[in-house]
């Protein structure tokens, strides 16, 4: 037998340093590990924003036509950068557990108050440039795109006075001491699948390996709770690219889901918390996707891509 698992990812340092954490985990399996790199559309371009070059597949479609040629058995993501839909001959088969999924401020200024300060604070993401514009409409964002050394260089170099950025990443590459404000999931709910990082194969993969995967990396908790976030996203059609939001965590023997979307000026959220059984995790997601979709977020999401279509 082939006791090789060939890992493909991103060939950034957040990306690599993921790559090696999961062969890491599968190490004490006996299985050896090589790490296949590659670029992806959404490192080459940093011109524009991840929404103008498109929602699906930005930090995935190359890694993804691997697994479909046999170059690679796994590829690693982080969760939140997947499509809610994949192609159909491959599947998602463990999560690592759960970072913080928090959201949080970099900046090398004391004492930051979001609520009062006039910052130009930098993100390139959809989802939290709406939410700034909605909690914090004093704040000027920046758009700022590139890997996480690449973004702190923009910092120091004071095209931002501070940027947004989602904790796992920061923390991973041993930033922390650069935070000044981890804001609460409370009212800034995060990107569905933030936090964790998702394993991809394809669906013919030799099952001993996906037993070895689902074995050393995957952390059912995290799994049950991105699952639903991920069904919530793909009953509204959502890429990475759109505003939308879902955390889901444990209460006792439920799973709670909040999730919704906001518009892209900030001015509209709508937002649904509901809880259910383990047993229910898909019909959790889909029912808090279609009231979102009902309440008000299919307008939202037209409004979305006509102003896209016109980008």
């Amino acid at each position: 037998m082939n006791k090789v698992i060939r890992i493909g990812t991103r060939a950034s340092k957040l990306a690599l340093w993921q790559a090696e954490h999961i062969a890491e985990l599968i190490k004490p399996s006996g299985y050896r590990t090589e790490l296949v790199p590659m670029e992806t559309k959404g490192d080459k371009i940093l011109d524009v924003s991840i929404a103008k070059i498109g929602s699906k597949g930005v930090f995935t479609e190359e890694i993804e036509a691997m697994l479909l040629d046999g170059s690679i058995d796994i590829a690693v993501h982080s969760a939140k950068d997947l499509s809610s839909t994949l192609p159909e001959e491959l599947e998602l088969i463990a999560f690592t557990e759960r970072e913080p999924v928090n959201d949080v401020v970099l900046s090398r200024r004391g004492g930051v108050d979001l609520t009062h300060d006039r910052l130009r604070i930098g993100t390139s993401a959809t989802r939290r440039v709406a939410f700034v514009k909605h909690f914090y409409p004093q704040l000027t964002t920046v758009s700022i795109r590139g890997n996480l050394q690449t973004r702190i260089a923009k910092l120091e170099s004071g095209e931002c006075d501070a940027l947004l950025l989602a904790y796992a990443g920061v923390h991973r590459m041993g930033f922390d001491n650069l935070i000044v404000e981890k804001i609460p999931t409370s009212y800034f709910v995060p990107a569905v699948g933030q936090g964790s990082i998702a394993i991809e194969c394809h669906k013919k993969l030799a099952f001993e390996k996906k037993e070895v995967i689902r074995r050393w990396v995957n952390h059912e908790e995290t799994e049950n709770c991105v699952r639903a976030e991920r069904a919530f996203l793909k009953t509204l059609q959502g890429g990475c690219s759109i505003p939308a939001f879902g955390y889901a965590h444990y209460e006792e023997n439920l799973i709670t889901l909040k999730a919704g979307i906001i518009s892209l000026d900030g001015q509209r959220v709508v937002k649904i918390k509901k809880s259910s059984s383990l047993n229910d995790i898909k019909a959790l997601g889909e029912s808090v996707g279609h009231d979102v979709l009902q309440s008000g977020g299919r307008e939202i999401l037209q409004e979305i891509r006509h102003k896209m279509a016109l980008q």
